[in-house]
């Protein structure tokens, strides 16, 4: 592989091409192994913090429907957890 023209000018430019260039094609390596672990970026990282929250709370709604039930189906022997179920299936039903 040689470099481009335009790094041909600066000797600095040449060498940091012939890094860059070694760095990709290592990473292309671990890649094809199998090795798919990477850092994440800025952005990504910044996406799942402002998700995490909702998240969050998406679980702990869930726990408190979950123990709901549960307590409901100790005391009324199981009724009121079909009623529930059978709502939910009709409410997630395709349209």
């Amino acid at each position: 592989m040689t470099a481009s023209p335009s790094c041909a000018a600066g000797k600095g430019a040449q060498s940091l091409y012939y890094t860059w260039s070694k760095e990709f094609m290592e990473a292309g390596k671990r890649r094809l192994a199998g090795d798919t672990a990477r850092a994440a970026t800025t952005d990504e990282v910044k996406d799942l913090r402002r998700e995490a929250p909702d998240l969050k709370e998406c679980v702990a709604d869930l726990t408190l429907e979950n123990r709901l039930l549960k307590k409901s189906m100790i005391a009324d022997g199981g009724g009121a957890a079909r009623q529930v179920c059978g709502a939910r299936k009709w409410l997630s039903a395709p349209t």
